[in-house]
């Protein structure tokens, strides 16, 4: 399986027409696309790690949900709630978001066809971790001051990981 990712701003007038369409793009090349909110994602690894995770417990059939994507989310969102994982999602308005492309192959005309949905000049600002999301990703995983004062703040993204490796631990 292979991961593409496309991250950037975009403007969502109506969530229902943008999954809508992203929807079509994963139909038309038989794979999974799944927005992420980036706002809650701990950097590029953060994405990746989940991808990855989702894409084995489908294939070993430990699966949570019967949906890729939302499996994704799930992952992403580091429980097993899909209404907490549903948050992680994309919502009317200005988004900072991550497209997660999943398939056997992954055609050039993907990664095109969803950089037109975004403004990916600032790709790399919103998939980096930094202290402008620390307060909603340490609030959306519950850490704690003390496991932070534990680690540093530097590890953050880190106990991040921690939380989407523990799922399948956590039942």
């Amino acid at each position: 399986m292979k991961i593409h990712l496309t991250a950037g701003t975009c403007e969502i007038p109506d969530t229902g027409v943008f999954l809508s369409t992203i929807g079509s793009i994963a139909s038309k090349y038989g794979i999974t696309v799944q927005a992420i909110d980036a706002d809650l994602i701990a950097g590029r690894e953060h994405v990746i790690a989940a991808a990855e995770k989702a894409i084995r417990a489908m294939e070993r059939s430990e699966n949570i949900s019967g949906d890729p994507g939302m499996e994704i989310l799930l992952r992403a969102s580091g429980n097993r709630q899909i209404k907490k994982a549903l948050s992680m999602g994309v919502r009317n308005g200005r988004n900072n978001v991550i497209l997660v492309a999943v398939g056997e192959n992954i055609p050039a005309a993907v990664a095109g066809e969803l950089e037109n949905l975004v403004n990916s000049s600032d790709a790399a600002d919103v998939t980096r971790y930094g202290p402008g999301k620390r307060d909603s990703i340490v609030s959306f995983f519950g850490i704690t001051e003390s496991e932070i004062a534990a680690v540093g703040e530097a590890k953050i993204p880190e106990l991040v990981l921690e939380q989407v490796a523990l799922v399948d631990v956590l039942k």
